[in-house]
This record gives C-alpha cells, sequence and structure tokens, in this order.
C-alpha cells in the first residue's frame, strides 16, 4: 500500500493494483492532476470534501474511474455517474474492498441539522488496513493499522480527536483536515497525537507517497 496526503480530506490510496482517491475538496488542489485513477469516493456533501468547480475536470481525465458516493451527496448534486454508497455497504476493486462505516455527519452545533457521512475502510489482502473517517469520530472499525485522523474541524475537540485515536488503536497514523490550522495550531495536534496515542503519527503534508510498515 502507498498513501498521498493531497491536501486536508483529499488522500491518494494504492492498494492491491488499484488507485483510489477520497474527498477531492475545494480546500486543496494537490488532486487536481490526479490521474489513472480506478475509483474516487466521497464521504459527504461539504465542498472541503466534493469540490463540484474541479470534479468534472477530473472525471474527464479519469473516464475509467467510479465514483462512489454517500447517498446526500447524489441527492445533492447533479452526477449521473456516479453510485450511491450507502452506510454498511461495500464494493470490491479487484483485490481491494472498500466498506462504509458509520452514517453520520458529527455535531456542528445543535442549530445545524446533521448530514451524512460514510467513513471508508480499504483492505486488501496482505496490506495494511486503512481508515478514512470524513468528518466523524464515532466509526470505530476493528482491525486497523492506518488511520487518516481529522487535525481539526468545527465539530471536534483535541479531546475528541485523542480520544478517536486511542480507541481506534491505529499503529501509524497522519493528520488530515488540517485546511483551517495554521502551522502552530497544525504542529499542536501532531505533537498531542503523538504523546497521547499509541499510534505512531506521521507528518504527509509534503504530497510525496508513504509506504506504511
Amino acid at each position: 500500500m502507498r498513501i498521498t496526503h493531497l491536501g486536508h480530506a483529499a488522500v491518494l490510496v494504492e492498494a492491491a493494483d488499484r488507485r483510489l482517491l477520497f474527498d477531492p475538496g475545494n480546500f486543496s488542489t494537490a488532486w487536481h492532476d490526479a490521474t489513472d485513477l480506478d475509483a474516487i469516493f466521497v464521504t459527504h456533501l461539504h465542498a472541503d470534501h466534493i469540490d463540484m468547480d474541479h470534479l468534472p475536470a477530473l472525471l474527464a481525465a479519469n473516464p475509467q474511474a467510479c465514483l462512489h458516493v454517500e447517498p446526500q451527496v447524489a441527492q445533492t448534486y447533479e452526477l449521473p455517474t456516479a453510485q450511491v454508497f450507502h452506510p454498511d455497504s461495500s464494493v470490491e476493486l479487484g483485490g481491494v474492498r472498500i466498506d462504509a462505516v458509520g452514517g453520520l455527519h458529527a455535531v456542528i452545533h445543535r442549530d445545524i441539522p446533521r448530514v451524512g457521512n460514510v467513513g471508508l475502510v480499504v483492505s486488501a489482502e496482505g496490506e495494511p488496513r486503512f481508515f478514512h473517517p470524513g468528518d466523524a469520530l464515532s466509526a470505530l472499525p476493528q482491525g486497523i493499522d492506518v488511520a487518516a485522523i481529522p487535525a481539526y474541524g468545527p465539530w471536534a475537540a483535541m479531546k475528541e480527536t485523542i480520544d478517536f485515536a486511542r480507541d481506534l488503536g491505529a499503529a501509524q497514523g497522519f493528520p488530515i483536515h488540517e485546511g483551517l490550522l495554521n502551522e502552530r495550531g497544525w504542529q499542536l495536534v501532531f505533537g498531542r497525537l503523538n504523546d497521547m496515542t499509541a499510534t505512531k503519527v506521521l507528518d504527509l503534508r509534503d504530497h510525496q507517497p508513504w509506504q506504511p510498515a
């Protein structure tokens, strides 16, 4: 498995000879030129996870890629080629399996209606098991080896982020959802995750492929 963090929530995972892109949103641009994708997954409808201004060009550059989206994404945006990815469902692409877990976005405020959210688990025989939670910390799938850990959102406090990493128990991880943090804020979360959890947290902000141990 190789993992490339392409900024904020966008993550490219290469496993079982498949290239999977997660959450190409408008807080990052490094995914704009991605090619040879086999699938694109969207965890929920917020624009920092699906950039409708640039997604059509990405789809045009990757006509072979299937698009899998959380149900409300398909209801909100005109995406004629999208396949709805319901909570607790799965899809297999060659030797890789992607499972959808959870179902609801974390609470931002009691006065703001919650939207759908699916966390995504990537499994392939003989490779690490990867988890991208989208914008929720409530789903805790078992047997995760590598976790994308949201560093900050208006729906989370550091105490929740620390507990999420502890409860998930992944051996390795890296911060995502950092688009609203300055350097000091990022370093604070990065340090706390490494100091207060058993997960070895890495800095993947250079957009270079990383191969988990």
